[in-house]
């Protein structure tokens, strides 16, 4: 009776515990499952939501309204229609919905997007429109302007004209008088083909039917989480309570993944739920149960008989321990961090960490064993090559040079510290081999489109694809990943613009994480030897031994001027003062030259908007390199004033509509503005380096 008694009430107790949470987790995983159609769009999936599909199953910004034929998405309190989806490349055509069939709508608004999720696609182009304008000569017409057309805006019948990319910088000097006497101008995205049309033949129609053509923009929603989700057989969501990314299992949400056997399980429960009645389910459970218990019972026998017998051979004053298999094997323990003794670490099919153990076989087959043709870059530590798994994964494979007890350790700390932290910016770490292992290789997500550095001042320089709304987003999501892992107790140590990746759509994946440190929570800093790369470490770090988050501010601030600047941190070309470009870019704001450091390309000298935002960008970075760490703002603070310095612009664009002077050509980056901010901000970074 004393066996019995104790498993019904245990059996019992499963059953009325779990059933629940296991219906909801279904229910979740099959809403989510299943696309949906809104208006004259079909088979539609995350990220969007609306209809029937609810919003968990989407992403922040993706709602639709499907109550028309047409799709309408809100963005930034503006309204689009949706015509078309493409999920395969991530793109979404809208148009304006104050522009289809209407060269006049009732507020005269310039286009504004989310940086943090849209961007504008590579073949989408800016359109300028005037309204209220007098009549212009006809000779115009043949530079660029198109011909007059007409409108009513609010009761009041006003004349327009659209500006086309052909027309000249000289031509414009000639209608500047004209275009300035205009009341309103806007500027609306149309795809460049559209615009190609437009300067065949510049008519109102055509112009309408440009703009109902709409454009074209790119997405971003954790879709390397989703991808990486969709492959362990899980439905890509977000968790409304924490405002994250939401991986839907058969059993359960995960943060990021589905384990195998999880999904196995879970895919078990639903058949029994669908083919089964309650009543066999709750047999099959207690028949499980049942089995487990027995077994238990065995094991424990059979591990006391085992102990039977070892106290047998081994001799009674022996004190020593079966000799261990960890990497301290050959090492002082001393000097040994401690790690989990329950994680596996053989060849194959095991877990280190919570990371999939990998053969060194496997991953010599998937990079055709380390083809030189393969190499995406090198750094400190070890070299990374392109590779393609059994199971098609496409994956970064990072070689660490030397299998030596310093290296075993970065390694172990990097692995450690990617399976604890999930964050749409950070990049995902698969596997790992085992550290007994012929060779130490780490196993990564592949993140196409090189680094930043890269696209600074590296091999894909000149592409000019880093405008300056792209650059402030990489700043933005960099700060965002930075201040993640500052909440979670994790100093990065080695924060620079190589070690910030990016995918095709130019969201960032920070990596390198062999020199990075879980810090005590109990202590203001902790005492090392200075590591990390010249240009970036934080003079008080080296100086005096002294590692905390704000060391990780520093490195940021120098990452924010090689935005502004695509300069390098280190250039031993530049002149001896400014070798270091922390030390160049402090001189150039305090000497109010700050023209002299930013990159001409951005548009600072002649776009009003942009040289306010480089200024604010350039301010901030400026607190980040002060060289007293206490004067330095928090991670968290520095990504506050990123997204208010965004958040400003968008308000300033929504809140006003801007009138055309002969300053305000500016929209056609022709004219520079007479205001310098360069005088708003000197007098505060002055008061910051006399304190």
């Amino acid at each position: 009776m004393t066996l019995h008694h104790p498993l019904i009430f245990m059996i019992i107790t499963i059953i009325l515990t779990h059933a629940p949470i296991s219906v909801s987790a279904d229910e979740q995983y099959a809403n989510c499952s299943m696309s949906f159609q809104c208006g004259n769009i079909s088979d539609i999936g995350y990220p969007f939501y609306g209809a029937n599909r609810p919003s968990y199953c989407g992403y922040p910004g993706f709602g639709l309204d499907c109550d028309g034929d047409t799709p309408d998405i809100e963005i930034m309190s503006q309204s689009y229609q949706v015509l078309d989806i493409n999920s395969e490349s991530r793109t979404l055509k809208v148009a304006r919905a104050d522009y289809v069939n209407d060269l006049c709508p009732t507020f005269l608004v310039n286009t504004t997007l989310n940086l943090t999720i849209f961007n504008y696609s590579s073949d989408t182009q800016n359109l300028v429109i005037y309204y209220g304008c007098p009549t212009i000569p006809n000779q115009f017409e043949t530079i660029g302007l198109s011909s007059q057309f007409n409108c009513s805006i609010n009761d009041t019948d006003i004349s327009g004209y659209f500006v086309t990319r052909n027309i000249t910088v000289s031509a414009l000097a000639d209608i500047a008088d004209a275009l300035a006497s205009c009341d309103n101008n806007l500027v609306v995205p149309i795809f460049q083909s559209s615009l190609e049309s437009l300067e065949i033949n510049p008519t109102p129609e055509n112009l309408i039917t440009a703009l109902d053509d709409g454009f074209g923009l790119l997405w971003n929603a954790n879709e390397s989480f989703c991808d990486s989700c969709k492959e362990s057989g899980g439905q890509c969501g977000h968790d409304p309570s924490s405002s994250e990314f939401a991986c839907y299992c058969p059993d359960k949400p995960s943060a990021s993944i589905c384990l195998t056997d999880q999904s196995s399980k879970g895919d078990n429960k639903i058949s029994m739920k669908l083919g089964l009645g309650i009543g066999i389910g709750v047999a099959g459970s207690a028949g499980i149960f049942l089995a487990f218990w027995f077994l238990l019972i065995k094991r424990r026998r059979k591990k006391m008989v085992i102990q039977s017998k070892s106290k047998e051979i081994t001799p009674p004053s022996s004190s020593n321990p079966t000799p261990s298999t960890n990497l301290s094997q050959s090492i002082p323990s001393q000097s040994i961090p401690s790690y989990p003794s329950s994680n596996f670490d053989l060849e194959k099919g095991s877990s280190y960490f919570g990371a999939q153990v990998f053969s060194f076989t496997e991953l010599e087959e998937a990079t055709d064993n380390f083809d030189p043709s393969k190499e995406l870059g090198d750094g400190g530590f070890g070299t990374v090559y392109h590779g393609k798994l059994n199971d098609g994964r496409v994956v970064a494979v990072k070689r660490l040079y030397e299998n030596n007890f310093k290296r075993a350790e970065q390694f172990m700390n990097e692995v450690e510290i990617l399976t604890r932290l999930r964050h749409p910016n950070l990049v995902i770490l698969f596997g790992c081999t085992s550290r007994r292992s012929r060779e130490l290789l780490l196993v990564y997500e592949y993140i196409p489109n090189g680094t930043v550095a890269d696209h600074l001042h590296g091999s894909r320089a000149r592409s000019g694809l880093l405008t300056w709304p792209i650059r402030l987003s990489i700043a933005i999501e960099t700060a965002n990943a930075l201040a993640y892992l500052h909440a979670s107790d994790v100093i990065h140590r080695d924060v620079k613009t190589n070690n910030i990746l990016l995918d095709n759509n130019f969201r960032v994946k920070v990596a390198d994480f062999g020199l990075s440190r879980l810090f005590p929570t109990d202590v203001t800093h902790v005492s090392t030897a200075p590591q990390g790369t010249p240009g970036y470490v934080d003079p008080e770090y080296y100086q005096c031994y002294k590692l905390t988050d704000k060391s990780d501010v520093y490195s940021f601030g120098v990452v924010l001027v090689e935005l502004i600047s695509s300069k390098e941190a280190v250039d031993t070309t530049r002149h001896r003062h400014d070798i270091n470009l922390s030390n160049m870019a402090v001189n150039r704001i305090q000497t109010h030259a700050l023209h002299e450091l930013i990159d001409p390309r951005l548009g600072f000298e002649k776009n009003y908007v942009v040289r306010t935002m480089i200024t604010s960008v350039a301010e901030l970075a400026f607190r980040c390199l002060q060289q007293d760490r206490d004067l330095r703002p928090s991670m968290e603070e520095v990504l506050a004033v990123l997204k208010e310095i965004v958040n400003e612009e968008l308000r300033t664009q929504k809140a006003e509509v801007v009138d055309i002077s002969a300053d305000d050509v500016g929209l056609l980056q022709s004219i520079p503005p007479p205001h310098s901010p360069d005088s708003e901000v000197n007098d505060k970074w002055t008061k910051i380096t006399t304190l």
